[in-house]
């Protein structure tokens, strides 16, 4: 297994410093190594290391949540306010609820079938457009109207709402859980219990690093320690009291920013540091589970309903940003950066699948489809639209 880390750090860092010097993202380098690596291509790394991909993963994510919660301030905060609040559940459902019925059309799916894909592929990828929207707040693009925080809290909370109706009707579909309705109350209440831990928790670390006075590098292994039980806290408890962990981990940073500013930027650079090998795992890892193969199968259909799809979530964009301080480009730039999809689809696109649905083998590849056409797409319309449609603010 050590020598496949060795292959995934040299070739991680080959392939983006290739990627930026030909000015495209350097995130789409390393997915690219990752799909050549991986089983369904090369098969040149350890099988011990896709066992653990998973934990590897949520582990990277963690740490770009983290720190995109030490980068957001309450100030910008309060600026998108009530429009990160549309923007995290108008578009998702839009763009699932639309593949629901097309596939119906498209595919003959039956209506529970087209609410798995659709929610499966709504999800917009936070592991894809987090480090690119932290990028810009070091930048200073789009900073005056917090277009940066606007996009990092809400495709936060967007797979929340994508994943939550995922499960219900994944759940309807074996008779193991309550109606979708039901399900689509727990999503507040998950919403809720995300950010009321990861306050408390964040309240006690500030508390705990007032009282002992220990060195920054412990408290970025304290923090990460404890935002990966928080995380671990959501699948113990799954299907009992639902939790929006992910979305507790960025409260965490928040509160630290909050009440220990000088701390929370020294602990910034720090998990700065750590992100370059975290994302080298995440992304390569993430490309190793794409199966191009299986890919071809949805064919032009499969093509032809993600554009819809997105489609769908551009005009839930628009409709999320409507009556807000932003002009039309910067609308444009919001709509680009929610394309991205990656974590979510290489996750959960294989489940329907190894529980026997008929239509799992679609499923599988209309998601691992989705991900090979807009992760590329999102990443190179983000970068290009950082430099057209944001103002570089002093």
């Amino acid at each position: 297994m050590t020598t496949s880390i060795a292959i995934i750090i040299l070739l991680g860092l080959l392939s983006k410093y290739i990627f930026e010097k030909l000015k495209l993202p350097g995130l789409l380098g390393m997915l690219l190594v990752g799909v050549l690596l991986g089983p369904y291509v090369f098969n040149l790394l350890d099988e011990n290391i896709l066992v653990i991909s998973k934990d590897l993963r949520q582990l990277a994510l963690i740490i770009i949540l983290l720190r995109a919660g030490l980068g957001i301030s309450r100030q910008n905060l309060n600026k998108v306010g009530k429009t990160a609040l549309f923007m995290s559940f108008i578009p998702g459902l839009l763009e699932g609820f639309t593949i629901l019925l097309v596939s119906t059309q498209l595919f003959g799916l039956t209506f529970i079938e087209g609410g798995i894909l659709g929610f499966i592929v709504a999800a917009v990828s936070p592991a894809v457009v987090v480090p690119s929207m932290l990028t810009y707040i070091d930048e200073k693009k789009g900073t005056k109207k917090g277009i940066p925080t606007l996009i990092l809290a809400s495709a936060s909370v967007d797979g929340v709402f994508a994943i939550t109706i995922y499960a219900a009707f994944l759940g309807h579909y074996s008779g193991t859980q309550e109606s979708i309705g039901v399900q689509l109350m727990n999503i507040p209440i998950s919403i809720i219990l995300g950010i009321v831990i990861g306050t408390v928790i964040g309240l006690i670390l500030v508390k705990f690093f007032e009282i002992h006075h220990i060195r920054d590098t412990k408290k970025v292994l304290i923090i990460l320690g404890i935002a990966t039980l928080l995380t671990s806290l959501e699948s113990w408890l799954f299907g009992v009291i639902p939790i929006a962990s992910l979305l507790g981990v960025m409260t965490i940073g928040f509160i630290i920013l909050e009440k220990r500013e000088l701390v929370a930027k020294r602990l910034s650079v720090k998990y700065n540091k750590i992100w370059i090998f975290a994302e080298i795992l995440l992304f390569i890892l993430i490309g190793s589970e794409v199966n191009i193969h299986v890919a071809f199968e949805a064919g032009l259909k499969g093509i032809l309903l993600i554009a819809i799809g997105l489609i769908a979530r551009t005009i839930g964009v628009m409709i999320s940003t409507h009556g807000s301080n932003l002009n039309f480009k910067e609308r444009i730039f919001c709509a680009i950066s929610y394309i991205p999809k990656a974590t979510v689809q290489a996750a959960i696109g294989a489940v329907p699948l190894s529980l026997g649905i008929p239509s799992g083998e679609l499923i599988l590849a209309v998601a691992v489809l989705s991900i090979i056409i807009t992760a590329p797409l999102g990443l190179i319309g983000i970068r290009w639209g950082s430099k057209h449609l944001l103002d570089q603010d002093e």
